[in-house]
C-alpha cells in the first residue's frame, strides 16, 4: 500500500491510551458545551464524550492526550483522512485569496473540469454546488419537477436523503416520526435489502420482487404523476447495505451518492457496480474531503429546465465559492493522482476477508459484506431468526471499543465499518484487533444472550 499512499500520510496507526476515556479535561469541555449547546447532537459523539484536539490520517486525539482509530471518519466524510497535508495546503492558499462570492474563479473552474473527466453517467456533467447533502438533494428534486413537469417522488425503505422538508419525506425510516405532515405525493417502496427482505423471500429465486414492487407501486398507489425515483445505490444509513447487481438497473432516475460516490465502495461511482446510467446524481461528503461542499450532477439538456435554471433559480449563498471549489478540487486531485479508489477496493478486500472470520467466530455476527471501504456487519441474538441486537447492547460494545481506542459505529446492529480511503493495510489490521478483542469479550460474557 505504501506505493499507493502519498509518503507523507501516517502508516501502521495504532490506538494510544494514556488515561481513562473520557479524560477530565474532555470532560470539563463537555460540560462548558453542554450549558449552551442544543440537543440532537451525533449519537456517537455525545455517547464517546471526547472533547478532540486534533488528527492525523486515521487517527483522532483527545484534549487528555487519547489517541483513538478512527473508523467513523465523520460519517463518510473523512476520506481523505484528518489534516492531509495536501489538501490543508490548498485550503490554506485559497483563504489567503479569496474566499467568497459566486464569481467564476480558476478553482471551481478546475473543480467542474475534473469532475466532468470521470462523470457517473456519460453527459451527466452539468453541476450545481451547495454547502450540504440535503441542499443539493433538494435541488435535484426541484430540477426533476421542472424538467418532468410532475411532482411525486418514489424512495425507498431504510433511504436517508437529509433532513429538510422535501428530503425528510423521502425517508424510509421511523426517524421521520413526529415531523408530519410530509410533503404530498412522496412514496416509499421497499428496498432490496436482502439479509432483511421486506417481503420475506429469498434472492436470487424471487425474481427481484421487490423491484416489481416498485414499478407496480408506482402504476397503481401514485396519481401518475412521478416526476423520479430517488435512490442511494448502496444504502448508507440502513447499514451499507449492497443490493443485487440487477436491482439498480431496473430502477433509474435520481442516483443520491453522497456516500457511494469518489471511491468508497472501491469504484468511482456507486452506479458503476451496476452500470445502471441516472439522469441526476446528488454528491457530497468525500467531494468535499471535510469541507461542507455538495453538489448535483445531470445532463446538459435537464439542466435547462425551468424554473430550475433561471438566474438564482438553482444557485446558493454558499455553493460554488472559491473556498469551498478549492477544497473539492483538491480532495478529487488527491483522491486520483493517490489512487484511492484503487486503496478502497485493496485495503476494503483485506479488511472483509477478515470480517468473515468474525463471522466463523462469533455466534453474533450473523452477516458481513462490504464493497471497497464500505463495510457492513449484522449484529444478531440468533442467526436463524436474525433478530438484531438491541440498541443497549449495542452501545455497551459501542463504548467499550472507545476505551480500547476504536471509534466506530458499532452502536447500531446494523454496525457501518467506513474508515478513510487513505487507510493503510496495517493501521486497518490494527482497528480490527480491537474490535476483535471487544467482541471476544460480548462472547465471553454472553452479552447478546441477557440482550
Amino acid at each position: 500500500m505504501s506505493a499507493i499512499i502519498n509518503p507523507s500520510q501516517p502508516k501502521n496507526q495504532r490506538a494510544q491510551l494514556t488515561g481513562p476515556v473520557p479524560g477530565p479535561r474532555s470532560q470539563e469541555l463537555r460540560r462548558r458545551e453542554d450549558t449552551h449547546m442544543a440537543p440532537g447532537l451525533q449519537g456517537y459523539a455525545v455517547m464517546a464524550g471526547i472533547a478532540v484536539q486534533e488528527g492525523r490520517g486515521s487517527t483522532v486525539t483527545d484534549v487528555d492526550g487519547n489517541t483513538f482509530l478512527d473508523f467513523i471518519g465523520g460519517i463518510n466524510v473523512n476520506a481523505l483522512g484528518h489534516s492531509h497535508p495536501r489538501f490543508v495546503a490548498a485550503i490554506q492558499a485559497q483563504v489567503a485569496e479569496a474566499s467568497v462570492g459566486s464569481f467564476t474563479s480558476p478553482a471551481r473552474v478546475e473543480l467542474v473540469e475534473r469532475l466532468a473527466e470521470k462523470p457517473p453517467a456519460p453527459g451527466v456533467h452539468r453541476l450545481q454546488l451547495y454547502s450540504g447533502g440535503t441542499e443539493a438533494v433538494e435541488s435535484a428534486l426541484r430540477l426533476a419537477k421542472s424538467h418532468t413537469g410532475k411532482h411525486e417522488f418514489i424512495s425507498f425503505w431504510g433511504g436517508f436523503h437529509g433532513k429538510t422538508m422535501g428530503s425528510l419525506s423521502l425517508m424510509g425510516s421511523t426517524f421521520k416520526h413526529g415531523l408530519g405532515p410530509m410533503v404530498p405525493g412522496s412514496h416509499q417502496v421497499p428496498y432490496a435489502n436482502c439479509y432483511r427482505c421486506p417481503l420475506r423471500v429469498e434472492y436470487p429465486g424471487c425474481g427481484l420482487a421487490c423491484a416489481d414492487l416498485a414499478r407496480q407501486h408506482a402504476k397503481t398507489a401514485t396519481a401518475g404523476a412521478v416526476a423520479a425515483f430517488v435512490i442511494e445505490p448502496m444504502q448508507g444509513t440502513a447499514g451499507n447495505v449492497i443490493p443485487p447487481k440487477e436491482f439498480l438497473p431496473a430502477i433509474r432516475s435520481i442516483a443520491d451518492e453522497m456516500i457511494t460516490g469518489f471511491g468508497r465502495t472501491g469504484r468511482r461511482w456507486g452506479v458503476d457496480h451496476s452500470g445502471v446510467r441516472p439522469d441526476i446524481v446528488t454528491i457530497g461528503k468525500a467531494f468535499g474531503g471535510g469541507f461542507p461542499v455538495s453538489g448535483v450532477l445531470t445532463t446538459d439538456a435537464i439542466s435547462q429546465a425551468k424554473p430550475w435554471s433561471v438566474p438564482s433559480g438553482s444557485s446558493s449563498s454558499y455553493g460554488g465559492n472559491p473556498l469551498a471549489a478549492a477544497a473539492a478540487a483538491a480532495a478529487l486531485r488527491i483522491i486520483d493522482e493517490e489512487h484511492l479508489e484503487e486503496n478502497s477496493r485493496k485495503v476494503g478486500e483485506v479488511m472483509l476477508r477478515e470480517l468473515e472470520g468474525f463471522a466463523e467466530r462469533f455466534p453474533f455476527v450473523g452477516l458481513v459484506q462490504g464493497s471497497g471501504l464500505f463495510l457492513r456487519i449484522e449484529l444478531v441474538k440468533d442467526r436463524k431468526t436474525r433478530e438484531p441486537l438491541p440498541r443497549k447492547i449495542t452501545e455497551r460494545i459501542f463504548m467499550e471499543c472507545v476505551r480500547r481506542g476504536l471509534l466506530t459505529m458499532a452502536y447500531s446492529a446494523s454496525f457501518r465499518l467506513q474508515p478513510a480511503l487513505t487507510i493503510d493495510e496495517a493501521t486497518a489490521r490494527n482497528g480490527l484487533a480491537i474490535l476483535g478483542e471487544v467482541f471476544e469479550v460480548v462472547e465471553r460474557e454472553k452479552w447478546w444472550t441477557a440482550a
